[in-house]
C-alpha cells in the first residue's frame, strides 16, 4: 500500500517544501507553510511520470514569421517534378525500386549535378566498393564531379566522419538495408537495425540541415522491404517503377510532405544513364495510322501531368461449355469485372461465352477511375469488331446504374490530347468545356454504346 506523500506549500509564494519550517526558504515570510494533502504516489508512478523534469519547448503559432526551408533543384527536371521542386533541406527521402531499375544511377546523376553546381555532396555506398561507383560515374560521363565518395556500413563511422566538418547539403545512403548500428544487436537488414540506423541518420539530417536520401530494397510485391514504420519516419517516399525489358522508367511520389503526391517523372534508360522524357505520351501510344478494333486512347492524369495511354482489349468467343478467362495487365481486375457486369446488365451485351483480355500498352499501370469509359469503349469495339476513330480519346467514370459520371481535370485532359493531334473526345455530358476538341457528351453507358455501334 503506497503512503501519501506529504508536502508543505507556502501561501505567499507557492514554493513547495518536504518539511515544515517556521520561515519560508524562498520568500522569507514566517508561518506561511501549510500542509497540503498530495496525491498518492506509487514507486511506478514516481519513475514513469513524464509531466515534470523535462525541458520546456518553445511553441509558435501557425501565423509565425518563420523562414521556410529552401529547395535544392537537382537540374533533372523529371526528378524535381516528382519531388515537388527539388530536395528540401533537413528532409529525409526514401526511394525504392526493383534491383537494376536505375536507383543508384539516378541518384549518382543527381549528386553529380548538385556537386558541379557548388553544393557539398556525400555518397555512401554499402553495397558496392568505391571503385565500382567511380567506374559507373565515368561511364555516365560524371567522373570529374566533386562528389565525396565512401564505402561504409557503420552508422557510427559515417556520422562521426560527417560531423567533423561542414555538413553536406546532400547525403545519399545506398542502401539503408546494409547499414549497421552498434547500439542494436542483430545483423544488417533486420527490422531493428533498419529502424535504428534510419533514425540516427534522420536525426543527423534534421540537426545539420542535410537533405538525406535513403535507398530501400523492395519485396516481391514491389513494396519497400523492412519495417513499415520506415515510410512514416521519412518526409518523402519515391517509387521507381518499370520493367527491365522496357526502356522507360517511372519515378512516382507516393508520399510527400513538401509537395503533391502522385506526381511522376518519366525517364528512359540509355547507355549514358537515365535521360528525361519530356513527352511521356509518346512512349505509351503505338502507331495509329490504321484503325484497329479494341484499341482506345485514354488521357490519364498523374498528379498534375496528363499522360495519354492506349488501352487494348481482345474478346475471343469460345465453344459452348468452356470456361472463359479474364486476364488484365496494368489495370484492376476487379474493376474489369464490374465494367463487364454493367455492360451486360445495362446494355445487353454478352461476354459470358467469351474470353476477355485487357492490356495497358507499354507496361503502364492505370489507377485512375476515369479509365472506365475508355475500357468500356475498347471492350465494345473488340466485341463488335468496329474500330474507334483514331483521332478520338475517351474518359469518364461509370456507375453501377450505367450513369457516366464526371471526372476531375477534364479540360486538362482535353488540352493535352489536342496538343498531340487528337480532335475528338468521348466524355461525360457535364464537366467538360468546349475547347480545342470536339466533345461528344454522354449521360448513360447505353447511349455511349449506341454511339459506338453507329445505331
Amino acid at each position: 500500500m503506497a503512503k501519501p506523500q506529504k508536502r508543505y506549500v507556502c501561501q505567499q509564494c507557492g514554493s513547495v517544501a518536504s518539511k515544515w519550517a517556521g520561515q519560508c526558504a524562498d520568500c522569507g515570510d514566517w508561518n506561511t507553510l501549510v500542509e497540503d494533502a498530495g496525491a498518492v504516489v506509487t514507486p511506478f508512478q514516481a519513475k514513469h511520470n513524464l509531466q515534470s523534469g523535462g525541458r520546456a519547448i518553445a511553441l509558435s503559432g501557425l501565423d509565425s514569421e518563420i523562414p521556410l526551408p529552401d529547395r535544392m533543384a537537382t537540374g533533372i527536371a523529371e526528378l524535381d517534378r516528382a519531388l515537388g521542386g527539388g530536395f528540401v533541406e533537413a528532409s529525409a527521402t526514401l526511394i525504392g525500386g526493383d534491383p537494376g531499375i536505375g536507383k543508384s544511377t539516378l541518384l549518382l546523376q543527381a549528386a553529380a549535378k548538385l556537386a558541379l553546381a557548388g553544393r557539398r555532396v556525400a555518397y555512401v555506398s554499402g553495397e558496392e566498393a568505391a571503385d565500382q561507383v567511380r567506374l559507373r560515374a565515368r561511364r555516365l560521363g560524371l567522373g570529374s564531379a566533386p562528389v565525396q565518395l565512401a564505402a561504409a556500413t557503420s552508422v557510427r563511422d559515417i556520422l562521426t566522419t560527417l560531423g567533423q566538418g561542414q555538413a553536406p547539403a546532400l547525403l545519399v545512403i545506398d542502401s539503408i538495408q546494409t547499414m549497421h548500428s552498434d547500439l542494436i544487436e542483430g545483423a544488417p537488414g533486420t527490422v531493428s537495425q533498419v529502424r535504428a540506423s534510419a533514425q540516427e541518420l534522420i536525426r543527423f539530417a534534421k540537426e545539420r540541415g542535410t537533405a538525406l536520401v535513403l535507398v530501400g530494397h523492395v519485396t516481391k510485391d514491389g513494396s519497400i522491404a523492412g519495417p513499415r514504420v520506415l515510410e512514416h519516419m521519412v518526409d518523402t517516399v519515391l517509387a521507381f517503377e518499370g520493367e527491365r525489358s522496357h526502356q522507360y522508367r517511372i519515378l512516382r511520389a507516393v508520399k510527400n510532405r513538401f509537395g503533391g503526391t502522385d506526381e511522376i517523372g518519366v525517364f528512359a534508360m540509355a547507355s549514358e544513364g537515365l535521360s528525361e522524357v519530356g513527352n511521356p505520351s509518346s512512349l505509351f501510344l503505338s502507331d495509329r495510322d490504321e484503325s484497329v478494333s479494341g484499341t482506345v486512347v485514354f488521357p490519364a492524369l498523374e498528379g498534375t501531368r496528363p499522360v495519354l495511354v492506349e488501352i487494348q482489349a481482345l474478346v475471343v468467343r469460345l465453344a459452348s461449355g468452356a470456361t472463359p478467362r479474364r486476364a488484365v495487365v496494368g489495370w484492376d481486375s476487379a474493376r474489369l469485372a464490374m465494367i463487364l457486369a454493367v455492360l451486360e446488365a445495362r446494355c445487353g451485351l454478352s461476354f459470358s461465352t467469351s474470353e476477355v483480355y485487357l492490356n495497358i500498352a507499354g507496361g503502364y499501370r492505370v489507377a485512375d477511375p476515369a479509365a472506365d469509359l475508355a475500357v468500356a469503349a475498347a471492350l465494345v469495339s473488340a466485341l463488335s469488331e468496329r474500330p474507334v476513330a483514331t483521332d478520338a480519346v475517351a474518359f469518364g467514370e461509370l456507375a453501377l446504374s450505367g450513369e457516366v459520371r464526371p471526372v476531375a481535370h477534364a479540360n486538362l485532359r482535353c488540352r493535352e490530347a489536342a496538343k498531340l493531334g487528337f480532335g475528338k473526345a468521348m466524355a461525360p455530358a457535364s464537366g467538360v468545356e468546349k475547347g480545342a476538341l470536339e466533345v461528344a457528351g454522354f449521360r448513360t453507358l447505353g447511349a455511349f454504346v449506341e454511339h459506338l455501334l453507329g445505331r
